[in-house]
């Protein structure tokens, strides 16, 4: 996905990148430049007066993309396959077939400097030297020659299997540099001074793990086939699929890569913790999980060395009777400070010889790959037998009969070979399906049908399936990643959408900003347009024959419903209302960009079967809200204009699929934002740094990148202001977290010379922390400096001045108030039960 919560570029948006590409001075400017940021900060202007919003990153990102897939075909075109082809290939042609081809040496923040390739180099050796830049580039397609090095970085996610292009911050490394031959390689020892760890968050918009969810991939680690597979796997994505849909299996919803992620920093984490142990004489230091993680790696050897970066020394491959030995793995790694200096490759053999050595390389690692990948299969269809045979003991004749026991899949099924069990239920808009290769999912089926006053009218709609798949897809995606428990899973295909599956609570639960509709004819005497100041609950017990009446928390509460195994009592009831607040004010905000007010939305929970947790459930469409643009009723797009027609006629039911149509193209803008923010954390020391790494963290949850800097208001002011300068030149919105214990000069200072906002973060001592914070308290006249003292506040005071003008960080904020309010709640609960 591109950089920025996974905004796809669409067909338009990259012919605007290409026209502004393909201008000379641009391509001027790119070719042989190695600090390009300032370039495309250019390019991301030009854009935006196209109407085109992207970041510098996101340009970046894409322009090395377009490159590096340009390349791909190029090479095969040049080798005799003229059927790989790829869009936009002859627009990239143009602007690039006159660039000289170029060696890309890997350097700090995923740059490159290019040496021109000798005219003599073969095209395949060629191939193989090119190292690619940032993770988005370092690509599946990349030669077996390159394949064969194992180079393992524990906390860094390098994406080797698919073409991502999310682009990484300064703190991103480089990749090391593969080199065939033995004269080219920096020695094993020496790599340490060059090598810098720096533990990337999990992906997937900073989603912490739960310790249940860290006890499940453990379990699944610990399997005996899987932990053959990850041993000496370099290509391992195939792997980390099927860890992933193990997990989902337990009904936890992690992708491949966030499962790899986690999966290394608990190997990082606990071999720091070993060597820190073994080097300092401390006593073992406990980490969360340390048992569990020691139980699966305490048979592999842990040298001095490897707790950083793991590299064989030797890798020997034998082919018949022919025998090659690469030598000495070449490593190199910068440090943020190095000076960029390309790295000139000295050939101990000839290029027959190294060219007839990669062919027999690339025969003996396809032959592994397609090895593991038999390997997988038995073991993914060893668990789908006893996933189907579960199934068959448990479910009831009828289900069985729709569970063919004919060659499972060996991976998750994919979007089109989903296998449909028993009809769970079915509704006036949709069908509920169980899935017997997902155990704990369904999958919910959108019909072509709008109704209203409980199907006392009832319409075919063509497309409306479609449209509100869409439109319930994007309002859950945008509520998940806010943090809000649901339970979907994830679009299907065009009309239909897995969950998790749940017993739902037979309540409809309400929530107006403005009086309108029903709450007009039970209320006399309100007047339409009136506000509720918060919000207005209410609540409908789902009853057809008695078209839904109103019920009060008093009825809930005494109907005793038990669904899942839960009792819904007062504290769920609270619960759920709570939710639903938090909710409409979470898409109220999010609409609100778009100049449009959400006036009321209707929504349902259910207790997840597994879980046995109350989730957001059903769907949220365009039945389920009333939504009016500039605020006016006149223009409303939700299904009110189909119950406001007095005669259904193919006309007026074009209208209304107009005004859904409307609905659901606007709706998919609700996952982005125009805004932009960042904060910038300044150290007065390196010393400092761990404190430093608690706030940048705090910040990614919140989806808001964070920048660290070392400087001294003290020992260094002019740079302090250099620094200051160089980031309210480039317009970007900027909150200041100054670090800095004993005598805090670097807060005052960036607040009495700049008008962004500061916060002071000092890490204080046990020794002599009541001393110093009053250097962070006591402040100058005409300073506005606060102070916390905790990292994660210091996040969050940036949060929610991004938040004023950015909804999916206002979401993020909103999300955390709502999930601490229930977890004391459902710690109280628990207290009194044990107290009773």
């Amino acid at each position: 996905m591109e950089s920025g919560a996974g905004k796809h570029w669409t067909e338009e948006e990259v012919k605007a990148l290409l026209s502004v590409w393909s201008e000379k001075n641009i391509r001027k400017q790119l070719h042989g430049t190695l600090r390009n940021k300032g370039i495309f900060i250019y390019i991301a202007k030009r854009l935006q007066e196209l109407g085109v919003c992207r970041d510098w990153k996101q340009c970046r990102a894409k322009y090395k993309n377009l490159k590096y897939e340009y390349r791909t075909v190029k090479y095969a075109h040049n080798s005799g396959d003229v059927t790989k082809t790829m869009k936009f290939f002859h627009d990239l042609d143009a602007i690039l077939r006159y660039e000289p081809v170029t060696q890309l040496a890997a350097e700090e923040n995923g740059r490159c400097s290019a040496t021109e390739t000798q005219p003599n180099t073969s095209p395949t050796t060629e191939s193989t030297q090119e190292i690619l830049e940032d993770d988005g580039d370092f690509a599946s397609s990349t030669l077996a020659a390159s394949e064969a090095t194992q180079i393992k970085k524990e906390t860094i996610d390098i994406d080797d299997d698919s073409i991502s292009t999310t682009s990484e911050d300064r703190s991103c490394m480089p990749v090391a540099k593969r080199i065939v031959g033995t004269d080219n390689h920096i020695p094993l020892e020496e790599t340490q001074n060059h090598f810098k760890v720096i533990t990337v968050n999990d992906t997937g918009a900073g989603k912490h793990w739960s310790d249940n969810e860290v006890r499940a991939l453990i379990n699944i680690w610990s399997d005996e086939k899987i932990q053959q597979m990850l041993e000496g796997a370099t290509r391992n994505k195939e792997i980390f699929e099927e860890i992933a849909r193990r997990l989902m299996k337990r009904g936890i919803d992690r992708d491949w890569k966030q499962c790899r992620t986690k999966y290394k920093n608990l190997k990082y984490e606990y071999r720091a913790l070993q060597k820190e142990n073994e080097h300092l004489g401390n006593p073992r230091r406990k980490m969360r999980f340390y048992d569990e993680v020691d139980c699966i790696l305490r048979r592999q050897p842990l040298s001095p060395s490897g707790w950083g970066c793991e590299s064989s020394s030797l890798l020997s491959v034998s082919v018949g009777d022919v025998t090659a030995n690469t030598g000495s793995l070449g490593i190199k790694r910068k440090t943020w400070t190095d000076e960029v200096s390309p790295v000139p490759l000295k050939k101990s053999a000839s290029e027959n010889t190294i060219l007839h050595f990669q062919k027999l390389l690339t025969e003996r690692v396809h032959t592994v790959t397609e090895g593991k990948k038999l390997l997988l299969e038995r073991l993914c269809k060893q668990e789908e037998m006893q996933d189907l045979n579960r199934t068959q003991l448990y479910a009831d004749p009828s289900a069985i009969q729709q569970v063919p026991a004919a060659a499972p899949a060996a991976m998750a099924p994919a979007a089109s070979d989903l296998k449909l069990g028993k009809k769970v239920n079915e509704g006036k808009t949709k069908e509920v399906y169980e899935l017997p290769d997902m155990p704990g999912c369904v999958l919910m089926q959108s019909k072509d049908q709008i109704t209203a006053g409980n199907a006392a009218r009832k319409d075919r709609m063509e497309g409306k399936a479609a449209i509100s798949n869409t439109t319930t897809s994007c309002v859950f995606q945008l509520l998940q990643e806010a943090g809000i428990k649901t339970a979907f899973v994830r679009k299907q295909s065009d009309t239909a959408f897995v969950a998790a599956h749940c017993e739902m609570i037979p309540i409809e639960w309400v929530c107006r900003r403005i009086a309108t509709g029903s709450f007009l004819k039970r209320n006399p005497g309100v007047k339409e347009g009136y506000k509720f100041y918060p919000p207005k609950i209410e609540m409908f017990y789902k009853d057809d024959a008695n078209n839904d009446p109103q019920w009060s928390e008093e009825q809930i509460i005494e109907a005793k419903f038990c669904f899942g195994g839960l009792t819904i009592g007062q504290t769920e009831v609270d619960i759920m209302a709570r939710s639903t607040q938090a909710i409409f004010e979470i898409l109220e905000k999010a609409w609100q960009p778009q100049n449009c007010t959400l006036v009321d939305l209707k929504i349902e929970f259910g207790v997840n079967i597994l879980t046995k947790e109350i989730v957001l459930a059903d769907v949220i469409d365009n039945d389920s809200w009333r939504l009016w643009p500039s605020g006016d009723r006149s223009q409303q797009k939700d299904k009110q204009s189909y119950r406001d027609l007095k005669e259904v006629t193919p006309e007026a039911l074009q209208m209304v699929k107009r005004n859904f149509e409307w609905v659901a193209e606007r709706v998919e803008m609700l996952l982005k934002t125009k805004s932009q923010g960042r904060v910038v954390v300044l150290m007065g020391s390196p010393s400092d740094l761990s404190h430093c790494e608690k706030i940048k963290k705090a910040c990614a949850t919140f989806g808001i990148p964070c920048e660290l800097r070392v400087t001294s208001a003290h020992k260094g002011p002019d740079e302090t202001l250099r620094i200051k300068a160089e980031y309210e030149g480039d317009g970007i919105p900027t909150v200041f977290v100054a670090v800095a214990g004993r005598s805090n000069g670097l807060g005052p200072v960036m607040s009495g010379n700049t008008a962004y906002p500061v916060v002071n973060c000092p890490p204080l001592s046990a020794d002599w922390g009541t001393q110093d914070v009053w250097s962070s308290l006591r402040l100058p006249s005409g300073l506005s400096c606060p102070t916390t003292l905790s990292p994660e506040g210091a996040a969050q005071f940036a949060a929610q001045i991004f938040g004023l003008n950015n909804h999916l960080v206002w979401a993020k904020l909103r999300s955390n108030m709502l999930n601490t309010w229930i977890s004391l709640k459902q710690a109280d609960k628990k207290l009194r039960e044990c107290t009773l």
